[in-house]
């Protein structure tokens, strides 16, 4: 009865997310809550989720003054420069900027940290989707799918959780899986470019006035998925205030010539930047102090990286430094605050929330009798194919459990089980990570809650475009895995 309920409470819960039913955060709580009382767990519910919550309110203070923190560095103009950086170096071709924003997540990723990553995309890569009328859901898939498979690094925790599980050394686990990881790479490449076409495809038919027209051609009111709207006055090379042509650009309809570029990508008196996180009119720029933001934010990320002091405190001291400066009369800092709350309450109750779900997969004992029941349907005959189905496993079992239960929990008694077959312990612990690129989307993640926040996007929005890409993702470097030796068959 509890693996019944185990999988028809997380699949109703998908299914209200990803058709927008319920928004995350109701899901969270009423889905659970309704399963867990089906359960058993009557009046006992409610110190499962306070049990579970616990553990969560270093996480929800990380993301709530993180976002305080990075956003005022955006309303400071902190990010300017980079942005306009970045736009000279990709231009504004939109698969262009979409594979830099994965090669930018892959890199940042190196940190290991998940937060800090799409912190750090976002701030940067944002403004320039919302400049080119570009879908944020695009930027979260991208930093999505390039953070979930850099997720094996054995600083990461998956690898190094499967190796202390297991009794193993963590470079016997990853460094076979290397191919693996490069491999996994090239498929977030490629989905980021086709992202990228598919963008600029889609712009090209929302809005012609970016990307050449007839010099004949009548103004136009283009509207981006985001929802914000771009008009064009004039036409051809000796247009104002409307976005330049990209660099390189197909015409519409393959008869007309591309506009020239002779433009600045990022121009004070372009009309599309007005109300955006660029808008160079805002009132809370603060040049004169872009170097000592810029000092700050650099000593922010050191201590963050060198995990000397709790990265929520970390975050609560910067934030209250640059609030300080940049804004020292009280009235300013109160209202900065207002500016960002509803984001900080968007990712805050999301994680709150997510502590009934966890809470109540643990309290209830669901999440062993479904560990258990799955070693249990394995036929025997599958036994030297136990890595492969870890591997499988480990897709599906991530994203509904957190990696503790399922590397502390599980994949001891998988590992045990294909010990009879052959099957050596480093073989399940590689096979296991392979999974990662689900896992980091999962709604228990809180890096996750904290991308789609930053971002504005609908959480089942995210998840409709990135699943099947990490799912496919996972399963080509469990693939290479099996072709490299690096998984074995017994």
């Amino acid at each position: 009865m509890l693996v019944i309920l185990g999988f028809a409470m997380i699949a109703v819960f998908m299914v209200l997310i990803m058709t927008k039913k319920l928004t995350p955060v109701l899901a969270l709580i009423i889905v659970p809550t309704v399963f867990g009382l089906f359960a058993g767990a009557g009046l006992g519910i409610g110190d499962m989720v306070m049990d579970s919550m616990k553990s969560m309110t270093s996480t929800a203070a990380l993301l709530m003054f993180a976002i305080i923190y990075f956003g005022l560095m955006i309303d400071v103009g902190l990010f300017d420069p980079l942005v306009k950086f970045i736009l000279r170096k990709l231009g504004n071709d939109p698969a262009k900027v979409v594979l830099g924003t994965a090669i930018l997540a892959a890199a940042v990723s190196l940190d290991g940290d998940g937060s800090t990553t799409f912190i750090l995309t976002t701030a940067a890569m944002l403004p320039v989707y919302l400049r080119l009328k570009m879908s944020p859901v695009v930027l979260t898939c991208v930093a999505g799918l390039a953070n979930g498979t850099m997720n094996i690094l054995p600083w990461g925790g998956p690898t190094a959780r499967a190796a202390t599980a297991l009794k193993i050394d963590v470079n016997d686990v990853f460094v076979p899986m290397i191919p693996s990881l490069v491999a996994g790479l090239v498929v977030v490449f490629a989905f980021a470019w086709l992202l990228g076409l598919q963008e600029r495809n889609r712009l090209r038919a929302t809005a012609p006035e970016i990307w050449g027209v007839p010099d004949t051609a009548e103004q136009f009111d283009g509207t981006s998925d985001g929802g914000t709207s771009a008009v064009a006055s004039g036409t051809g090379r000796g247009r104002k205030g409307g976005n330049p042509a990209p660099s390189g650009a197909a015409p519409v309809g393959g008869s007309v010539a591309v506009l020239e570029r002779t433009e600045t990508l990022v121009d004070e008196h372009d009309s599309a930047m007005a109300d955006t996180a660029l808008d160079p009119n805002r009132s809370t720029l603060r040049p004169k102090l872009f170097w000592f933001n810029l000092a700050l934010t650099v000593a922010v990320m050191v201590v963050l990286v060198a995990n000397i002091v709790p990265l929520p405190f970390v975050f609560m001291v910067g934030a209250a430094i640059a609030l300080l400066v940049n804004f020292p009369k009280v009235k300013d800092q109160g209202a900065q605050l207002i500016a960002h709350a509803p984001s900080i309450v968007a990712v805050v109750s999301m994680v709150m929330a997510a502590a009934v779900l966890t809470g109540v997969l643990k309290g209830t004992g669901m999440v062993e009798a479904m560990s258990a029941w799955l070693v249990q349907i394995i036929p025997s005959s599958m036994g030297p194919f136990m890595a492969v189905i870890t591997g499988l496993l480990s897709i599906p079992m991530t994203f509904f459990m957190s990696n503790d239960a399922f590397y502390f929990g599980v994949l001891p008694v998988l590992s045990e089980t294909a010990a009879h077959y052959g099957v050596g312990a480093a073989d399940m612990a590689r096979a296991s990570i392979t999974g990662q690129p689900f896992h980091l989307q999962s709604p228990l993640v809180p890096a996750i809650l904290l991308l789609v926040s930053l971002a504005k996007v609908d959480l089942g929005d995210h998840h409709k475009k990135v699943l099947w890409r990490t799912a496919v993702i996972s399963l080509v470097m469990l693939g290479v895995g099996v072709l490299t030796g690096a998984i074995g068959i017994g």
